[in-house]
């Protein structure tokens, strides 16, 4: 595919093609049985993960969710009833209002968590088959693959250590953010819709850089040079990660589409990244 001019990768075809490529991973995958090991290894790993996050986590959550609400109502029930007049008490519709988008807010915010937790640790569980899978997409789509010069036993440790502090970086990267959309609820009401926004592109940049990591990571890029490419792709990188940020975040869903968004991940890069980043460097 030839390089997309930088007009066109701003256009809003731009934004809509980086949406479909889950759907077009999807295809490649189903017409390519080769590919079926790559993808069915990591769902087992998924679904391991998943077991784990949904009784450590999910379960937990839901149940302090529902005490928080109960807790919160009655308060808010109390207030009306002794110290309000008759007339206020239209307000307690109001407040029930209030309770039910609390909720909602905050069972999404765990739903976004647990997928955010599951493509964390399904994409390091799953490295081995993501890196070969990656590998695979890019002679499909490139006619070859770049492959990282092979250092001995002492590579393999480096690798170790080079996933740790990917990791490490963006968590630091996620809670400089986080501190910063707190800070914004302060400012009432807009404030808070600010945050909401930002915590779901700060959630949308970590997931799109898991999904693109591993034909990335296979050249050694630093974490600030992956969060360059993110953001020299938008608005395509920013559909993407939305999309796939939604698949990861839907329970039982995710265990297949974390994979899916792996090879999905790949095929952007070979479409759209490829050929602006790496055609001219790559040894191929």
């Amino acid at each position: 595919m030839p390089p997309s001019s930088p007009s066109s990768k701003r256009s809003p075809l731009g934004a809509i093609a980086g949406a479909t490529y889950p759907l077009r991973a999807v295809k490649l995958v189903w017409e390519n049985r080769s590919l079926w090991g790559y993808v069915g290894f990591p769902m087992l790993v998924n679904a391991i993960v998943f077991a784990l996050l949904y009784v450590g986590l999910l379960l937990p959550g839901l149940e302090a969710i529902d005490t928080l609400t109960l807790r919160l109502d009655a308060r808010i029930e109390a207030f009306v009833e002794t110290s309000l007049p008759p007339w206020l008490s239209f307000l307690s519709g109001l407040a029930e209002a209030i309770d039910i988008l609390l909720r909602l807010g905050s069972i999404v915010g765990l739903f976004l968590l647990v997928g955010i937790l599951l493509s964390l640790f399904g994409t390091i569980l799953g490295a081995p088959w993501y890196g070969q899978l990656a590998e695979k997409i890019e002679r499909m789509r490139l006619g070859s693959a770049f492959v990282p010069p092979q250092e001995g036993i002492g590579a393999m440790f480096r690798d170790i250590w080079r996933a740790i502090a990917y990791e490490v970086k963006k968590l630091v990267f996620a809670l400089g953010a986080s501190i910063f959309l707190l800070l914004l609820n302060v400012v009432p009401v807009l404030g808070t819709i600010a945050a909401s926004f930002g915590g779901l592109i700060v959630g949308s940049i970590l997931v799109g850089l898991d999904f693109f990591d591993p034909a990335l990571e296979r050249r050694r890029l630093r974490f600030r040079d992956k969060l360059k490419v993110w953001f020299s792709h938008l608005p395509a990188s920013g559909t993407f990660s939305f999309v796939c940020l939604f698949l990861v975040s839907v329970p039982l869903l995710n265990i297949v589409t974390t994979p899916i968004c792996v090879a999905a991940g790949t095929l952007f890069f070979c479409d759209r990244i490829w050929h602006e980043e790496f055609a001219a460097t790559d040894p191929m």
